[in-house]
């Protein structure tokens, strides 16, 4: 088998290695290391590969307590401990920065970290029957594969959830027909366990029956889907409130319906906000816009700081959403929502929003081009904080803000939100 010495950790937590002039990305190798390999995918400059041997480690390797870890393609880096993780997602929007906008930031922020196990409070389960492999399987997609797991736990999962994935398994095997139920959603929140099942065809009395009987064996809530997201409704218990979300340091309660987005994991989303908050600085006289702003996990905590706060949605679902939050957290007052498709911005459409002394940005993985174009070069807001879940699409609207609209970045961070996988969120700091 071929030798490689792993230089560095490419986006997706492979390692990288030079062979023969050609790079190799290599799963389950890390910095430092001295692997053979065995490549899946050859083309003429570059290759994939699986790690088969560790010949010499990493100081940072560990071994995976996961048991399904490598076939499992929910996570991809178990093999590497936390501050490893952190330490190799910092490199990549540093790296993102300077390749796509060629900016180093002025700080670098401190990492925000947070437990590395039971943190995801939402997932998509996949389900799948398979009559070889003794009925049902629930939990995620193989890797590289649109095969379901083999798999009976899961660590990154709340461990009341994990310990619901043999109990799912029997509850569909039960079912009238167990092939037709592709995915389980789940959302925690507060003390609230959701299951959203999705069914392609209707199900019957028998199964009705069973469902009711796990959600009160189980102390969970069913949601039912047959057919798009507009047919999600609440099943049992019909008097069940949402799930919620808190924000201790805003002293805030966010409700928030199953399909509804919401941050995967709740305690880093609670340091991110923190950390939002001390960098935007709202303060009683101001005016900030926060755009993207979902069911109000920014906006509200800007109104508590006393700021007036305008937040705009693509959804209108969302913003009735927030503006129901506001209420609940007695902010209506400081609070105003609207709707608008924020990815066909416009000067004309940003500047009818009125002035503002700050913005928080925080759009999907697609990032906010299209606004940051369109605002003013001269005078505007003149603080940004621009919260990313892609390190590419937030380079290239940093390269715009500074090289184009006037702005420093002044620093720039990460927050940890999936331990054990390559995604990360990050976080940015503008100023006039």
């Amino acid at each position: 088998m071929p030798l490689a010495q792993i230089e560095s950790l490419d986006h997706e937590g492979r390692g990288v290695a030079h062979v023969d002039g050609k790079v190799i990305f290599i799963e389950g190798a890390l910095p430092g290391e001295v692997v053979d390999y065995a490549s899946y995918r050859r083309k003429p400059s570059y290759e994939k590969a699986h790690a088969l041997t560790v010949l010499r480690a990493s100081s940072q390797r560990v071994e995976p307590p996961c048991p399904h870890f490598g076939t499992c393609g929910g996570c991809s880096m178990q093999h590497l401990n936390l501050a490893g993780q952190t330490a190799a997602k910092q490199r990549v929007l540093e790296d993102a920065l300077w390749h796509i906008a060629k900016l180093k930031p002025e700080q670098l922020f401190p990492p925000i970290a947070g437990t590395g196990w039971g943190y995801r409070l939402r997932a998509r389960l996949s389900v799948r029957y398979v009559a070889s492999k003794g009925g049902a399987l629930v939990g995620f997609r193989e890797k590289h594969s649109s095969y379901v797991a083999v798999m009976d736990s899961c660590a990154v999962l709340p461990a009341h959830v994990s310990a619901l994935i043999p109990a799912l398994k029997n509850l569909v095997d039960g079912m009238s027909q167990p092939d037709r139920m592709p995915q389980i959603e789940v959302a925690v929140g507060g003390s609230r366990t959701v299951l959203l099942l999705r069914h392609l065809e209707p199900l019957t009395a028998d199964d009705l029956d069973r469902l009711r009987g796990f959600a009160e064996a189980y102390g969970i809530i069913w949601y039912l889907q047959s057919k798009g997201p507009e047919t999600v409704t609440l099943f049992h218990p019909v008097d069940a409130r949402l799930p919620s979300y808190e924000l201790p340091d805003f002293s805030l309660e966010l409700l928030f319906h199953p399909t509804e987005f919401t941050q995967v994991n709740h305690g880093v989303n609670r340091m991110l906000v923190r950390r939002a908050m001390s960098l935007l600085k709202p303060r009683a006289g101001e005016r900030i816009a926060d755009l993207f702003c979902g069911l109000g996990n920014f906006t509200l905590p800007i109104a508590r700081c006393g700021a007036r706060v305008v937040g705009v949605e693509g959804s209108a679902v969302l913003v009735k959403r927030a503006q129901e939050n506001a209420l609940r957290n007695g902010l209506e007052a400081q609070c105003e929502f609207a709707v608008a498709n924020l990815f066909e911005a416009t000067e004309e459409s940003i500047a009818a929003l009125g002035a503002f002394d700050k913005l928080l940005i925080d759009p999907p993985r697609e990032g906010a081009i299209a606004l940051v174009k369109a605002l003013q070069a001269e005078g505007g807001p003149r603080c940004i904080v621009y919260v990313s879940c892609s390190p590419a699409t937030l380079a290239r609207d940093a390269a715009v803000l500074v090289h184009e609209k006037g702005y420093r970045l002044c620093g720039a961070g990460i927050a940890n939100m999936f331990p054990h996988t390559s995604h990360l969120e990050s976080i940015a700091l503008f100023e006039k």
